[in-house]
């Protein structure tokens, strides 16, 4: 068993590694670090915290970021689609429209049931 057959998977792991840890490196070695109260303040959601961290979200927003994950995921299918258009001819087409349409009916029906309001 030849180990130079493995040099190019070493390389690539390697290079790999470095381009993730290198950036941080830099960033900790040269970045100015001077942390005042205003830095070390809450920012994610633009006010101070009040309740405990553990507290109960409300249902609607797990199903609006499962909808949004849903129609996003629907609509990395038109890529691939978009590009094959030309090799899959009129039935691609077709079979792609039936589809648009099956998500478009869910989108209302979505709409309609009031899944995309928020309060």
């Amino acid at each position: 068993m030849n180990l130079d057959q493995y040099l190019p998977v070493l390389l690539f792991i390697l290079v790999g590694v470095a381009v993730g840890v290198v950036p941080q490196l830099l960033g900790r070695l040269l970045g100015p670090n001077k942390p005042d109260s205003e830095k070390n303040s809450p920012y994610e959601c633009g006010f101070e915290a009040f309740e405990d961290a553990r507290m109960k979200f409300d249902v609607r927003y797990y199903l609006v970021a499962i909808l949004f994950i849903l129609f996003d995921l629907e609509i990395a299918f038109l890529f691939p689609w978009a590009v094959a258009l030309k090799e899959i001819g009129a039935v691609g087409f077709w079979s792609m429209m039936i589809f648009l349409g099956i998500l478009v009916v869910g989108f209302i029906y979505e709409w309609k049931k009031g899944a995309l309001d928020w309060e």
